[in-house]
């Protein structure tokens, strides 16, 4: 089920909402929350098929490992928690694994060998790498002695929670469960309402007036990038960079304004990540919960405070490659990755020595890499991506023109892409000097001026909800 839909809007969100405000008159909290589960659990099950059963079994496992970890911490069984956590980690990572990587494994095994092995009849889970790593997390933090024993309700609320199950962000039990269990889930919070309305309008607007149109011209140049020329390329290329910034910001704005319709507050997951002059802050202000978790859990089992340059550097390259590995099933992304990391090795260098370029200079840098590595990331192969940058460099499209011819071949361009242009063009003043969601949220108070806005948002948004199109991330 798609936030951005009239089945969403007009049927799962009333209901839910309303039965919940119902069940919170209950003197027991536990009914409102179990409403929530069950409602997450019919959410997840319209988009994730057969798949829905082996989901189920894989939350309810999780929580006993994790319950029986806690167990034996508390016991002083140390090798049990050890046997444990070793169980649980490759249970998450074997499932999340065959389902996507297995593919990938026969088609390298294929190509080294030269073996002819079927490749498997393999459907992506929706939503299987946020929620797995939430899983992992818990069961990290059951095995270092941050989590107590967790009532199966706020556990389960915690994993399924609809707003932020399919593409996160991605929810650290620390934020989250201990609003489950305070009184004020139950109590009615007119701001948090009028909050939560406003910025699921941001998010629906971002998504379905700005980041659909810009996807769906960059999709169709990659699709047949051979019949593409410069111009369409970089438009392509440039429109797919701000695209993919409005479709994950603007889920994660609706996920937010859900969330606070239930009283729950979720981690803001963008800060205006293209305003960042080096890929150390891109990286702190891009998908933050995906960066403090690679930080937390990854970073951190490599590095060792006070083990040198090259150890630090190390850690973040294996990060970065986990990264990248995390996000798809091709070399691609493992490029991807390793060349983030060593953008971000590259920006630690000049911090730790102090050297710093121009602003201007060091943003124009930094968002050239954002729009290389996006080739990367969006097209299906390391040859596709090749093609793509050889295209917007060649400058083939304009060998024995003159002046006259360019400027003429430009304002026809222009001239037939211009509602693309616009489009982008909007989008990058809003990114680059636009204020963002969580700065239009601190200190919010309630006014006719939010009423207005988020009316309008939504009203403009759902005169454009012709057809069903999902979020760009679905696909991780």
């Amino acid at each position: 089920m798609i936030f951005s839909t009239y089945t969403f809007i007009f049927v799962f969100l009333p209901i839910v909402f309303f039965g919940f405000r119902l069940l919170t008159f209950l003197r027991n909290p536990i009914y409102a929350k179990l409403w929530l589960v069950l409602a997450s659990f019919y959410f997840y099950a319209q988009g994730s098929g057969t798949f829905f059963t082996l989901f189920i079994i894989d939350v309810f496992f999780n929580f006993a490992i994790g319950s029986l970890i806690v167990i034996a911490g508390r016991n002083g069984r140390v090798w049990s928690k050890r046997l444990l956590l070793t169980a649980g980690l490759l249970f998450n990572v074997g499932f999340l694994g065959y389902y996507k990587y297995a593919n990938f494994a026969i088609e390298n095994i294929n190509l080294i060998s030269g073996q002819g092995f079927p490749l498997l009849e393999i459907a992506l889970p929706l939503g299987i790498s946020f929620y797995t790593f939430q899983l992992i997390a818990y069961l990290v933090d059951c095995y270092r002695g941050h989590t107590k024993e967790t009532p199966i309700i706020d556990f389960l609320l915690f994993i399924t929670f609809f707003p932020q199950l399919i593409v996160g962000p991605i929810v650290h039990h620390g934020d989250v469960i201990p609003q489950f269990q305070d009184r004020s889930l139950r109590l009615f919070n007119r701001a948090n309402l009028m909050l939560g309305m406003f910025l699921f309008s941001i998010g629906c607007a971002k998504k379905i007036m700005l980041a659909d149109p810009l996807t769906d011209y960059a999709a169709a140049f990659y699709a047949n990038t051979g019949a593409g020329d410069t111009l369409t390329a970089w438009l392509a290329s440039v429109g797919y960079t701000i695209s993919y910034y409005f479709d994950l910001s603007g889920y994660a704005d609706m996920a937010l304004g859900l969330a606070l319709l239930f009283n729950i507050r979720l981690p803001h997951n963008f800060n205006s990540p293209y305003k960042a002059r080096n890929f150390r802050e891109y990286w702190q202000r891009w998908h933050m919960t995906l960066s403090k978790f690679l930080s937390d859990y990854i970073f951190r089992s490599f590095y060792k405070k006070g083990s040198g340059s090259f150890n630090f550097y190390f850690s973040v390259m294996m990060t970065f490659f986990v990264s990248g590995f995390w996000h798809g099933a091709g070399w691609q992304f493992i490029v991807w990755g390793l060349i983030n990391g060593i953008f971000v090795c590259m920006s630690h260098y000049m911090y730790r020595n102090k050297l710093k370029l121009p602003f201007i200079l060091a943003w124009a840098l930094t968002f050239a890499g954002v729009i290389g590595t996006r080739i990367l990331f969006v097209s299906d192969s390391m040859s596709e991506a090749w093609q793509v940058m050889g295209k917007m460099v060649s400058g083939a499209d304009f060998a024995g023109m003159d002046v006259s011819a360019v400027v003429d071949k430009l304002v026809t361009f222009a001239a037939y892409n211009a509602y693309t242009i616009a489009l982008l063009l909007v989008g990058m003043a809003i990114a680059f000097f636009g204020r963002n969601s969580s700065q239009m949220t601190q200190d919010f108070q309630p006014g006719i001026r939010h009423a207005v806005a988020a009316a309008f948002l939504l009203g403009v948004s759902l005169t454009q909800m012709t057809s069903v199109s999902k979020f760009l991330y679905f696909q991780f």
